[in-house]
Parts: structure tokens; C-alpha cells; sequence
């Protein structure tokens, strides 16, 4: 099996780092649909002031984690990306809680 995983998928430069992503990703994805399924979500009105729902503020979140790292890497190279990883969770904490 990892043999045929290796030769299928080698083209794509695959670390161990991005398969943690994308089952990250995907794992949120499944979180996020069991609770809508479990507690049907209402859209509200944060400091924004436009009604967003939990998806709205996952992919909010998301993109910021995204621009954070981005600009990390811009202003201090990408050798210690546990800070923006931190900085990311703040930021979607605060997304979630005041959005």
C-alpha cells in the first residue's frame, strides 16, 4: 500500500507537514458539519456589523491564517513559523468570538 501511494502520488512533492494540513482541513470540515447537523447555527452580527455564520468565520479564519504566515515569511524567513501558527489561533479565537 505505501508502496502504491508513493509511486501515485509522487509528482506532488508530498511532506509530512502538508499531509498534516490537508487532514487538518479536512477534519475541521467534519467537525464543522456535525455541528451544523447537531446545532443549526443563526447568522449574527459582530463587530463588523454584517451577519456571518460559522462557515463565514472558518473561512475568515482560515485566510488570515494564510496572510499571517505569508507576511511572517516575508518579514523574518520561514525557519520559525511557530509564531504565526500561535498568532493564527489567537487571531481565530478572537474571529470566532467577535465576528
Amino acid at each position: 500500500m505505501a508502496d502504491w501511494f508513493a509511486q501515485t502520488f509522487a509528482w506532488m512533492a508530498w511532506t509530512w507537514q502538508t499531509a498534516l494540513l490537508f487532514a487538518a482541513l479536512f477534519a475541521t470540515l467534519a467537525v464543522m458539519t456535525v455541528l451544523a447537523v447537531r446545532r443549526p447555527e443563526a447568522e449574527r452580527a459582530g463587530v463588523l456589523r454584517i451577519g456571518t455564520t460559522r462557515g463565514d468565520r472558518l473561512f475568515l479564519s482560515i485566510l488570515s491564517a494564510a496572510i499571517i504566515h505569508l507576511v511572517w515569511i516575508a518579514g523574518g524567513g520561514a525557519s520559525v513559523l511557530w509564531g504565526a501558527t500561535l498568532l493564527s489561533f489567537v487571531w481565530a479565537i478572537g474571529v470566532f468570538r467577535y465576528v
